[in-house]
């Protein structure tokens, strides 16, 4: 019987696309040397969905239940950007008080983003109890003092352990020029040295009315990462309490705008009725034509 051979060139072996808990749709083209990995390429751009070719035939509402599903973290935000657009394009007045309840949602939201993130990512390093915290909080994020107790709770309980520095410190290092050419944004950006948010630049909604400071970090590894996403946190509590406590009376809606609006249903709902009509006196001298020379 002949001993078989030990072949001694790499594998390469293609893993996915699956969701192999790793919290998103992922592919990697893996190089193996035996049991040892030397190379991993990820592939990403697996939820692309066709969005743009849907929204061309939808109305502005009728769009904004698929945008929500661009990611299941930030709905509030992408159904921001959406009329935003829209908004700025044809310079309609957005009433004070709804931009105020905007910033509350937004930044709710952003609280709720960073909560799932941190319960898995602790589970990834291995400490369970964060991750059943966490999901407390998502069901009470509604009670901003809850809130407020549970980031400083999450500050005690992770920030200073030990075992928890050891895993995250120096890990995963993306540097400042990484995170611009890789075209990162959002914590990941921040957690690379750049003071960059879109809240500050574009002066979006009603944010500069409000005191609060960008939270960034310049070691770029995942400990950055993690203390970006928890002064965020922090940040966001001061704001939704600044818009509760200052948030202006009045409409929540550009009654301008819905009054044009009806006035064009409205006018649309003539034009109908007039083509209608026609088509009515049309069909009825054709069918006197016809008697007549039949």
């Amino acid at each position: 019987m002949t001993a078989p051979t030990t072949r001694k060139d790499l594998m390469i072996v293609n893993m996915g696309p699956q969701h192999p808990s790793m919290h998103g749709v992922l592919r990697l083209i893996v190089t193996l040397d035996g049991e040892d990995v030397v190379d991993c390429e990820p592939i990403l751009g697996y939820l692309h969905r066709g969005m743009e070719k849907i929204a061309e035939n939808r109305t502005i509402i009728q769009y904004l239940p698929y945008v929500t599903r661009w990611d299941y973290l930030a709905t509030m935000f992408t159904e921001a950007i959406t009329i935003n657009g829209p908004e700025q394009l044809g310079n309609i007045q957005v009433p004070k008080r709804a931009s105020y309840i905007r910033v509350i949602m937004l930044e709710l939201s952003r609280i709720a983003s960073h909560l799932l993130w941190l319960g898995p990512f602790m589970a990834d390093i291995g400490a369970q109890t964060p991750f059943f915290y966490i999901f407390r909080e998502r069901e009470l994020i509604y009670d901003l003092f809850e809130a407020a107790t549970g980031v400083a709770e999450y500050q005690k309980l992770i920030t200073r352990n030990p075992i928890f520095l050891e895993r995250v410190e120096g890990v995963g290092i993306i540097g400042r020029d990484e995170a611009v050419n890789w075209g990162l944004s959002g914590p990941m950006l921040r957690a690379s040295g750049i003071e960059w948010d879109l809240r500050k630049v574009d002066h979006y909604e009603s944010y500069d009315e409000f005191d609060w400071q960008v939270q960034w970090q310049r070691e770029g590894d995942s400990l950055a990462r993690y203390l970006v996403r928890i002064g965020e946190m922090t940040e966001s509590i001061k704001i939704i309490q600044q818009a509760l406590e200052g948030i202006p009376g009045g409409p929540y809606e550009n009654l301008e705008m819905r009054r044009k609006e009806g006035e064009f249903k409205i006018l649309e709902s003539r034009e109908e009725q007039t083509k209608e009509r026609k088509k009515e006196k049309d069909k009825k001298e054709d069918n006197k034509r016809r008697n007549k020379h039949g």
